[in-house]
């Protein structure tokens, strides 16, 4: 089941989102984790909403969601800013999954942009400067926070704009087996990677530089194909995998078998029954009743402070109002208080209606409004100038003091949330680290990594398995790698015989990382790497080759000084999630969260523990891919797509 809109979703639901355009921003709601609705007023059309689901899922949905009665403070925020704005462009950034909304209003231009990659954002910017975001981030290089410059990721390759030429050089300049290449690369995701694969009749695990011309020219033609479609003809889909909804997309895809999709009217439409398709129970979960009751009186608080400092505001400017006009407010006051003391309360008031500026007169309480500066001002006519403008200061003053209290009581009632929010995202994190097994694959009853060009790495865990890698795996166009310590693993590296220098010398590292070197807590140690036919089990006269060993003959080609430092982290394997133990340059390149390791004095059980906390999976995956003895963590790193 998908995780996160793809980019031909994104390009979709924004051709869609054409009709806003010259519509102007009438209300905004935010409610829980991150569902932010956009309502806007589109003249002749009436009201259509933009919908911000769980910050992710960006679309136009047909049904009104269930809407809060009272505002958030970021709903309140937004509202403040860019209400009755006048929307003038939607657009997609180049083929990323960023949308831009162009706002302009009296007091200035402001964009709405939309995040939708790596958990999701909204953002208002002014003048190039974040003036408020959904949620606070900190990376390396870039800030999102409210002050902050504004600054996008750096575009990825754009296949929408590009010709075959710049399509064919950066497809055949990939590392990566041909589905990752299109995936990543070329930047079509994998669900359109796999599907141009299976449509061209290409081996999607072939190496890009075994793909002829004329079957690349087919698959930038599929390509090409996709991006027409969407743009011009698009035909949204639901896909069923039996009776659960596993996808929407803009087009329709093999991938998923004939009968087993439903059309749509819009991307719109096929991402709504998609989202309402979830299970009730993965958007109920962890539901915190005290947390809800938190927000609520946030809520509410926020809304008083700005009620009192808008109203002490507006009485100060009434207040230096009676001054800016001091002849007429003056004269007014003086001649009511002269007629008060002659005439009737029905011929005062008579007499005071008659005067051009004057809009109402209360004689039982003394009072006169007018409208002075463009401002209707009530003024005790018993009183003079400076006694009216006194009072008036007073009441001011009173409300900025009752402001300062409410602010009080909402940094309490948001410090109270902070602790009982992050005592439920211990408990998500505990939960998630049991309930969130990865897919498991052949080769993980072996060591393993993935190389930095993408060749698969094993390595044997035990006399036994030693044995089975190399009389079951190692093949002709595969390399075998060692480490001359007692005990050692062998090594393979699949399809090695077109590794590179770095590919080596990394299952060299592994061959001695997974060793008893690390046992030792060594500082570094020398590994050698050798071909396939210079393995062999059969000893000459006089040898003996116990179980798990191999003889090496001719030569061996070794590395010398290899660090015993290894990196453990998350990482996408053929579209699945899974947690690898490498090479820290391996790692670096693959994944976007990772511990690095060396041999130290933490227990291994207790590290295995704290790294599946963080990563989120259950203790024993990382526990098994873990080299021997005891392991000391020296940093942790999330990278700038994930949050600090």
């Amino acid at each position: 089941m998908k995780k996160e809109m793809s980019s031909f979703d994104v390009r979709a639901v924004v051709t869609e989102m054409a009709v806003l355009e010259n519509g102007h921003m009438d209300k905004i709601f935010h409610w829980g984790a991150g569902n932010v609705l956009f309502r806007i007023n589109i003249q002749g059309q009436g009201k259509k909403e933009l919908f911000l689901k769980d910050k992710r899922w960006l679309y136009m949905p047909e049904a009104r969601p269930e809407t809060p009665d009272r505002p958030s403070s970021f709903a309140s925020f937004l509202r403040k800013y860019i209400t009755n704005a006048r929307v003038n462009k939607v657009y997609q950034v180049g083929f990323d999954r960023i949308v831009v909304m162009e706002l302009s209003k009296s007091d200035g231009n402001y964009t709405l942009v939309f995040e939708l990659f790596s958990g999701g954002n909204v953002l208002l910017i002014q003048d190039g400067k974040i003036v408020n975001c959904l949620i606070h981030r900190n990376w390396k290089g870039r800030s999102i926070r409210p002050g902050e410059d504004y600054s996008m990721e750096k575009p990825r390759f754009d296949p929408t704009a590009s010709g075959y030429g710049e399509f064919s050089e950066m497809f055949r300049s990939s590392k990566a087996d041909t589905v990752r290449s299109l995936a990543t690369a070329i930047n079509l995701g994998g669900q359109y990677a796999e599907e141009i694969c299976l449509r061209c009749g290409v081996d999607k695990n072939s190496a890009p530089s075994d793909i002829p011309d004329e079957k690349l020219r087919e698959m930038y033609a599929e390509m090409e194909g996709f991006v027409r479609a969407v743009r011009d003809r698009p035909e949204p889909m639901v896909f069923r995998s039996g009776d659960v909804i596993v996808d929407a997309a803009p087009v329709p895809l093999t991938i998923y078998g004939e009968g087993s999709s439903e059309s749509a009217e819009t991307m719109s439409k096929a991402l709504a029954v998609f989202l309402d398709s979830i299970a009730e129970d993965e958007e109920k979960a962890y539901v915190d009743p005290e947390i809800t009751k938190l927000q609520r009186r946030i809520d509410r608080q926020t809304e008083t402070v700005e009620e009192y400092r808008m109203e002490a505001e507006d009485l100060k400017k009434r207040a230096d109002t009676i001054y800016e006009d001091y002849s007429r407010v003056n004269d007014l006051l003086t001649v009511l208080a002269e007629q008060s003391k002659k005439l009737t309360w029905d011929k005062l008031q008579e007499g005071a209606m008659k005067i051009p500026f004057v809009t109402d007169i209360v004689p039982s309480k003394n009072k006169v409004t007018g409208t002075f500066c463009d401002l209707r001002i009530t003024l005790d006519y018993t009183k003079g100038i400076d006694a009216n403008a006194s009072d008036i200061y007073r009441q001011s003053k009173e409300l900025m003091d009752r402001a300062k209290r409410a602010e009080d009581a909402l940094a309490e009632s948001r410090e109270q949330l902070s602790k009982r929010q992050k005592g439920l995202d211990r408990a998500k994190a505990e939960a998630l680290t049991k309930a969130q097994p990865t897919k498991q694959f052949w080769f993980e009853r072996y060591k393993w990594f993935v190389s930095s060009t993408d060749r698969l790495v094993i390595a044997g865990r035990d006399a036994h398995t030693n044995d089975q890698i190399v009389k079951k795996h190692l093949k002709e166009e595969d390399l075998y790698a060692h480490a001359d310590v007692h005990g050692a693993p062998s090594v393979i590296v699949k399809d090695g015989k077109g590794a590179d220098d770095t590919d080596k010398r990394q299952a060299c590292l592994f061959a001695l990382a997974q060793s008893k070197a690390w046992v030792s807590a060594l500082a570094e140690g020398s590994a050698f790497w050798a071909y396939p036919d210079q393995v062999s089990k059969t000893p000459q006269a006089g040898e003996f080759v116990p179980r798990g060993a191999f003889i090496i003959r001719g030569k061996r080609n070794y590395e010398h000084h290899l660090p015993l430092e290894l990196a453990v982290g998350e990482m996408t394997y053929q579209n699945s999630r899974k947690v690898m133990c490498g090479p820290l340059d391996a790692v670096e390149r693959l994944c976007r969260r990772y511990f690095v390791i060396r041999p130290g004095r933490g227990k291994g059980g207790r590290r295995a523990n704290e790294i599946a906390k963080d990563l989120a999976v259950p203790e024993e995956e990382v526990s098994r891919i873990l080299p021997p003895g005891d392991v000391e963590i020296v940093r942790r790193v999330w990278s700038s797509e994930d949050d600090e």
